[in-house]
C-alpha cells in the first residue's frame, strides 16, 4: 500500500538513522533519492569490495542514488534545485554542516516553503554538546541505554544499533506529523531529531522511577520486576520465560516444573518477594531446566500457558513456522546485482504488509534520469560528469 506515492524525499544521509529512515518512507511510496559523494557514496557501501555490502542494502533499498558532490559550488545548486521540487529533506550531518554548504534548512525552505526538512544529529542543533562526533555507542552510553544493558563494570558492548535504530523511528514519525500538518496549513516545516533525546525518551520506565523516588534502577531493574530469566537447558540450548506480575503465570510455572512446594517458598511468596529475591529465585528454578531438552521444556510450558520462547539465533528464525506465516521476510531484487533477502515492513494497513521490495541501488544509478527530471540538460550532465561534480 502506496499511502506516500507522490511524495519525494532527498536523502543525504549515511551509516544507519538516517538511511533507515528514508527507507522506511519508500516503502510506503515516497520517491527517496539518495544523494551520495561521487567518491565512495554512503561508508557502507565499502564494507565489500564491490561496494555493495549487505550493511548498506539493509538500509537502502527501494531508492534512486545519485552521484553528487555538494561541496562544490555546482554541486550545492544543483541540490537546491532538486530541493525545490522536493517535498521532504533528509540530512543526518552534524549540526551547521548543511548550512556551510549552502543547503541548510534557511536557504532551502526560503526557495521551497512547503519543504519539510528533517535534521537527524547526535547531540541536536543547540547545546554544549551540539558539535561532537556521534555514533550508536556514543548515544547509548551517554543516554543512559548502556547503564540498564551492561551487566558489570567491564563488560563489552554488545547488541544492535539501538540509538540509530530508535532516531529513526522517530525521524519518521517527525515527518508524517509534519506532512499531515503541511496538508492542513501548506506551510513547511523543520523537524529535529537529535539521537540523545530519542534515547533518553526511550527509556521512559527507569527515567520516570528515578525521578519519583531517587533509585537508580540497575541493569536487572525490569528483569526483577517483569520476573523475565534465561534458562539453559539438557542440550545446551536456551530458553526465555517472562513471568510479569500475574500469579497465574507463577502457579504455571510451577506446574510445568513440577515444583509445587515452591508455592509455599517465604522467599517467593508474593510478587513483591519474588521481585526481592530475582536473583535466588533464577538460581533454584534453573536446575529444573538442565533435566530436560529445550523441545520437552517448550511442549511443557506451552501445554501449561507460559509465557516463554526459545532463544533464536538468525538460522532458527529464518526457520520458525510462525515467522514464516507473517511474511516478515522478503525477497528483494536488483537488476545487476541479482536477488538478496531482506525484511519486510512490519506494518500492516487493512492487513496488508505487501509492496514491491526493490534492491539498494548502485552509486550514482539514477544520476542522469533525476537530473533530467528537473531539466538539466545531456550537455550539462555531461560536463558535471567531467569536472567530478557528480
Amino acid at each position: 500500500m502506496k499511502v506516500l506515492e507522490g511524495i519525494r524525499v532527498l536523502e543525504c544521509c549515511s551509516f544507519v538513522s538516517g538511511p533507515w529512515a528514508a527507507q522506511m518512507l519508500a516503502e510506503w511510496g515516497a520517491e527517496v533519492v539518495k544523494v551520495e559523494n561521487p567518491r565512495g557514496g554512503d561508508p557502507f557501501r565499502s564494507h565489500t569490495t564491490d561496494h555493495y555490502s549487505p550493511v548498506f542494502c539493509a538500509h537502502n533499498r527501494h531508492k534512486k542514488s545519485i552521484s553528487l558532490d555538494v561541496g562544490t559550488s555546482q554541486g550545492a545548486e544543483i541540490l537546491r534545485k532538486l530541493a525545490r521540487d522536493a517535498d521532504v529533506v533528509l540530512e543526518n550531518f552534524r549540526p551547521g554542516v548543511m548550512d556551510r554548504l549552502g543547503v541548510g534548512w534557511d536557504r532551502l525552505s526560503a526557495d521551497n516553503p512547503r519543504l519539510i526538512y528533517c535534521a537527524i544529529s547526535g547531540f541536536g542543533p543547540t547545546g554544549p554538546y551540539s558539535k561532537r562526533p556521534a555514533y550508536d555507542t556514543v548515544v547509548q552510553a551517554m543516554g543512559g541505554l548502556l547503564h540498564q544493558t551492561l551487566p558489570s563494570d567491564d563488560a563489552q558492548i554488545t547488541g544492535p544499533n539501538y540509538a540509530d535504530s530508535i532516531a529513526s523511528l522517530f525521524a519518521v514519525q517527525g515527518v508524517l506529523s509534519a506532512l499531515y500538518h503541511r496538508e492542513r496549513t501548506g506551510k513547511g516545516m523543520r523537524v529535529d531529531v537529535p539521537m540523545i533525546d530519542t534515547m533518553i525518551s526511550f527509556l521512559t520506565h527507569p527515567a520516570t522511577l528515578y525521578f519519583a523516588t531517587g533509585e537508580t534502577p540497575d541493569p536487572y531493574f525490569r528483569a526483577a520486576r517483569s520476573q523475565c530469566f534465561v534458562f539453559r537447558c539438557e542440550d545446551g540450548r536456551m530458553l526465555s520465560v517472562h513471568m510479569s506480575s500475574p500469579q497465574k503465570f507463577w502457579e504455571a510455572m510451577l506446574r510445568a516444573i513440577e515444583r509445587p512446594e515452591l508455592a509455599n517458598d517465604e522467599r517467593f511468596l508474593t510478587p513483591f518477594k519474588r521481585v526481592a529475591n530475582f536473583h535466588e529465585l533464577g538460581r533454584v528454578l534453573a536446575p529444573s531446566f538442565l533435566t530436560a531438552t529445550r523441545d520437552v521444556w517448550e511442549d511443557r510450558l506451552r501445554a501449561n500457558d507460559v509465557p516463554y520462547a526459545p532463544v533464536n539465533d538468525f538460522e532458527a528464525l529464518a526457520k520458525d513456522p510462525h515467522v514464516l506465516s507473517q511474511n516478515i521476510f522478503c525477497d528483494v531484487s536488483h537488476p545487476e546485482k541479482g536477488p538478496t533477502k531482506s525484511i519486510a515492513r512490519p506494518v500492516r494497513i487493512d492487513g496488508d504488509n505487501a509492496f514491491d521490495a526493490a534492491g539498494a541501488p548502485m552509486l550514482g544509478e539514477h544520476t542522469d534520469e533525476i537530473l533530467t527530471s528537473i531539466g538539466c540538460s545531456s550537455a550539462e550532465i555531461a560536463g558535471w560528469r567531467s569536472a567530478g561534480i557528480i
